[in-house]
């Protein structure tokens, strides 16, 4: 028998995030076929401390670390894999071929982490540096779509210290760009996390503030009164494909973090009841989105649409979308033919091949 592949999953982080990668990775270990992966575990604490174990999963969850082994990824070349610290010394733990962070917001899915990967040598699932970076902050993300012709809902950015420095200067500019609803978000966050819908001024100044928490950029954009939530999985490297879209029909005001993750009473039509030409549209742009950010693996692209209009905005690009068993991007793919188990397979397939050609590019000049 072939020798197994070494694959490391991570998950936790500091993040807003964080329970809801522990909610991924117990997915996403509970399919892993161990007759061709040797799993390491990595888990991240809400502290950013690195750590392996027995069990890790269940005293991440607990938060009960005591018997947890400190760990690190070496940013250096050769050295693929996990080590402990003990004592003030270095000890190997485990070699590493690949690594599927399965982590969600800030320090993770942010370019951070990639960027260690990265420095690492080693061979990972989802996008780059570049990609993660852009896709994860929602202002710089609207600049890239705006700059190729992709329709996106109008928007203002502001800084923390802007906020704080003149807040009703903040409000004038906001209520400028469109009449309410508006949302304020979390430049770079997930999950619903720190977003709110206002319907008027004291909600937006409120909203403002608590985005503030999470982040030091927020956005504000415009709200859809009555919006079409759709959504549509992309896989692949240079020749990405799309699933069938899906729509997500909430309960709340809005697809809020306790509909998505506690309460579980948004309904999600797969696939989502539209006409032909619709659906093609946003596999386009969706497709166009992707490369324009040089996404790579994986990402679940959001769209919505006006239904009074019938105008249609792409959202955002997640490119670690959720991973739990009720996530959209593993949902759409099993209705478009793609099991769960086998969509894990392609992503780390997906992951050696952009290994590949990260490879071939000269790393030194010499006249």
């Amino acid at each position: 028998m072939a020798d197994k592949v070494k694959l490391g999953i991570i998950y936790g982080g500091r993040s807003g995030e964080h329970d809801v990668s522990l909610m991924s990775a117990r997915s996403v270990l509970s399919v892993i076929d161990r007759e061709k992966f040797d799993v390491v575990e990595i888990g991240i604490t809400r502290q950013g401390q690195w750590l392996v174990g027995e069990n890790l999963w269940e005293k991440m969850e607990q938060e009960r670390f005591e018997d947890l082994l400190p760990a690190v990824l070496l940013p250096v070349p050769n050295n693929a894999g996990i080590y402990t610290r003990q004592n003030g010394q270095m000890t190997p733990y485990a070699d590493l071929d690949v690594i599927f962070p399965v982590m969600h917001g800030t320090f993770s899915e942010d370019g951070t982490l990639q960027g260690l990967l990265e420095l690492a040598d080693i061979a990972y699932v989802g996008a780059g540096v570049l990609a993660s970076s852009v896709c994860m902050d929602k202002g710089l993300f609207k600049d890239v779509m705006i700059a190729n012709h992709i329709p996106t809902l109008p928007y203002t950015v502001f800084s923390r210290n802007e906020l704080e420095a003149d807040l009703e200067a903040c409000l004038k500019a906001t209520e400028s760009i469109a009449p309410y609803p508006l949302f304020t978000k979390p430049a770079n966050l997930g999950s619903s996390v720190g977003i709110s819908k206002c319907t008027s001024r004291s909600d937006l100044m409120e909203g403002l503030m608590q985005a503030a928490l999470y982040d030091r950029r927020v956005v504000v954009e415009m709200g859809v009164d009555q919006a079409q939530e759709i959504e549509i999985s992309v896989l692949g490297n240079e020749d990405p494909v799309t699933s069938i879209p899906g729509e997500i029909v909430p309960k709340d005001i809005f697809y809020t973090f306790a509909e998505k993750y506690i309460n579980d009473t948004a309904e999600l039509l797969v696939p989502a009841d539209l006409p032909q030409a619709t659906i093609r549209q946003i596999q386009e742009l969706a497709i166009k989105a992707y490369k324009a950010t040089d996404c790579a693996g994986m990402g679940r692209v959001d769209f919505l649409i006006d239904k009074q209009t019938g105008d249609l905005y792409l959202n955002e690009i997640n490119t670690i979308p959720g991973f739990t068993k009720i996530s959209m991007y593993p949902k759409l793919w099993e209705a478009s033919g793609l099991p769960y188990a086998n969509l894990i397979e392609k992503l780390i397939d997906l992951a050696f091949e952009r290994k590949a050609q990260r490879d071939k590019t000269e790393r030194e000049f010499r006249s």
